[in-house]
C-alpha cells in the first residue's frame, strides 16, 4: 500500500503542472476566440477560474510531494498518536 501511495504521489506531482498548463492554454484559446463585445467578460471569467484552480493545483503538487517522500506511510489510528 505504501508503494501505491508513492506511485500516486508521482502521478499527482506530474498532473498538477500539466493541469495548470492546460488551463492556461484553454484560457488563451477561449479569450482569443471571443468577439470584441464579449472579450472582457471572457477574460474576467478565466481570471477567476485561474485564481481559484492554480492554488488547488499547487496544493496537489505539495500533497504529491509529501506522499512520494513517505510522510503518509504511517497514519495515526487514535488521538494519542497525533
Amino acid at each position: 500500500m505504501n508503494g501505491l501511495k508513492r506511485i500516486l504521489g508521482i502521478v499527482w506531482m506530474l498532473m498538477a503542472p500539466s493541469l495548470v498548463g492546460f488551463m492556461l492554454w484553454s484560457a488563451a484559446d477561449k479569450i482569443g476566440a471571443a468577439s470584441a463585445a464579449t472579450k472582457s467578460n471572457t477574460t474576467l471569467q478565466w481570471v477567476i477560474i485561474l485564481a481559484i484552480f492554480i492554488p488547488v493545483c499547487i496544493g496537489l503538487l505539495i500533497f504529491g510531494y509529501y506522499s512520494f517522500k513517505g510522510e503518509y506511510d504511517h497514519l495515526p489510528e487514535n488521538s494519542s498518536e497525533i
